[in-house]
């Protein structure tokens, strides 16, 4: 029986993406209420050896894509990780919304078995479609959305459980 990656995956990237959008936006109108530097909050870390907020959503933008490129096959979008701005970084994930909007569902579906490997820096990792989507896309992707939350909320930027949601 085939499975439905695209129905596992995509719909929820989306629901993530616009998450993500949405607490940047209130991230940067309370910078601008409050007079904070928003470079400080877009360079600002969980922990020292931790990425910082603009790297956490150019990773989840990238894991994002990457569930459509490796299960279904479809051309990869390049995206420079050159956004220094709330405002290149909107345009990110409106570029990531849009490719990921573009994906016809039935590249993905079926594709449970097909092989997927993750090279990384130092190793490679072999995955199934569906095991690529369950044990890497999703956790990975939540863990850079998580982390870009949190690293809003730890500079004072008032958002809650519902914005992480993307029900506020």
């Amino acid at each position: 029986m085939a499975t439905d990656l695209y129905d596992l995956t995509v719909p929820s990237l989306l629901r993530g993406l616009s998450a993500m959008s949405a607490f940047l936006a209130k991230a940067e109108g309370w910078a601008a209420e409050t007079g904070t530097d928003p470079g400080d909050l877009l360079t600002a870390r969980l922990y020292p050896d931790m990425a910082p907020l603009s790297a956490q959503i150019q990773r989840a933008s990238d894991s994002a894509k990457g569930a459509a490129v490796r299960i279904g096959g479809i051309e990869n979008v390049a995206m420079a990780d050159e956004e220094v701005t709330f405002a290149d970084l909107q345009a990110r994930i409106a570029r990531t919304v849009a490719f990921l909007e573009a994906v016809p569902a039935d590249a993905m579906n079926g594709q449970e078995a097909r092989p997927v490997t993750l090279v990384t820096p130092g190793r490679s990792v072999a995955f199934t479609g569906i095991g690529f989507a369950l044990e890497f896309v999703l956790p990975n992707f939540y863990f850079h959305l998580t982390t870009a939350y949190a690293i809003l909320r730890m500079k004072g930027v008032p958002l809650g459980k519902l914005d992480y949601l993307g029900a506020a």
